[in-house]
């Protein structure tokens, strides 16, 4: 059977977590297509030839299985909504508000990890309109296997930074200051990356600072980056968590929730000693690192995205009459209709159930 797949996202930085399970949903002979949220995201897109542009087009191509890295997805687009996400939970907000928030979009979540799973499927069995699969998540597939062995001349820090200004280490002059001296300086190569959200003023003032030791990358494909680096400095921004999974040190600045998987610093002056430490891999450091990431993603055979997509299938033909059928959700509805431009009275309470092989 040629099932029909869409992937929907709405910045940029969901097309990187589509792009493993395009390779691995192709790879199986069956269609697979994007639809972003926002239009300006149509920008980020190398190949247009597997995005649909508008509702209409959507709506005509019939899809079966929606894969959500976005926060919401019509009620009116056909198919069963499974929600993939766009990062790790990383604690921005409180529980309830952010990657546990349950906004009644979606009827499979595809949890990454025990520290995530537990924790769906206590709300799946509280609201009981949607089933939980943990299946790790796709973004990282192309971080494995793991290459541990740092080929670097000089030590490769990569900066990475939340765009939310409360968190955010790029907002402090203090860091900004620190982060030219220390590049100035020549003892390590310096990478550069924000979130696609960040006030254009701070990626431009950045984008001063470039030299002969310190390069800005404007892209979302953050896995060469992470690849290549032997350090990353940041600070609550969900990229951390993608690159501990290669078992490599993170210095944060100001994280709101620092642990011992983690070297926390306070204060801008404290970062040249905190690289000096972590650079030397302590082995207390690593393992503890190792014990993080068991429970947050313990897939390291870059096989995400087929579990995804099997989850996906076994969901589609999965007695699903268990499930009550979803909230009414009136506001949010009446929401993504006007973000969207297209008004229907049509809404999907329930996911479909295909209970033969070769359904349509």
């Amino acid at each position: 059977m040629n099932y029909r797949f869409l992937i929907y996202i709405s910045y940029a930085y969901g097309i990187p977590i589509g792009k493993p399970l395009v390779t691995e949903i192709q790879s199986r002979g069956y269609s697979v297509k994007y639809f972003a949220e926002e239009k300006e995201t149509i920008l980020y897109f190398s190949d247009l030839s597997n995005v649909l542009l508008t509702v209409n087009e959507v709506l005509q191509y019939d899809p079966q299985i929606v894969l959500c890295s976005s926060n919401s997805v019509p009620d009116f687009f056909p198919g069963i909504k499974i929600q993939i996400f766009h990062g790790f939970s990383v604690g921005k907000r409180k529980e309830n508000k952010g990657h546990f928030n349950i906004r009644g979009w979606f009827d499979l979540y595809c949890t990454q990890g025990k520290n995530t799973t537990e924790k769906f499927k206590n709300l799946a069995e509280k609201f009981g309109y949607f089933d939980v699969v943990e299946t790790g998540w796709s973004k990282v597939d192309g971080l494995f296997p793991l290459q541990k062995i740092s080929k670097n001349e000089k030590p490769v820090i990569l900066v990475s930074s939340t765009f939310t200004p409360r968190l955010s280490l790029a907002h402090s002059e203090e860091i900004f200051n620190e982060i030219n001296k220390l590049s100035s300086s020549g003892k390590y190569l310096w990478m550069i990356v924000f979130h696609p959200k960040m006030d254009k003023k701070i990626v431009e003032k950045f984008k001063h600072l470039e030299n002969e030791f310190l390069t800005f990358y404007d892209t979302t494909d953050l896995i060469p980056l992470y690849k290549k680096a032997d350090v990353m400095f940041a600070d609550t921004t969900s990229a951390i968590y993608e690159f501990l999974l290669q078992e490599k040190p993170v210095v944060t600045y100001r994280n709101n929730r620092p642990g011992n998987h983690l070297c926390n610093i306070t204060q801008s002056h404290e970062l040249t000693m905190a690289l000096q430490y972590v650079l030397k891999n302590p082995e207390e450091l690593i393992e503890n690192i190792k014990k993080y990431n068991y429970e947050m993603h313990p897939y390291n055979d870059g096989k995400s995205s087929k579990r995804i997509v099997d989850a996906a299938i076994d969901f589609l033909y999965k007695d699903k009459s268990y499930l009550k059928p979803k909230p009414l959700n009136l506001i949010r509805k009446i929401k993504i209709r006007k973000k969207l431009n297209f008004f229907t009275f049509k809404s999907y309470l329930k996911p479909p159930t295909f209970f033969e092989k070769g359904m349509s």
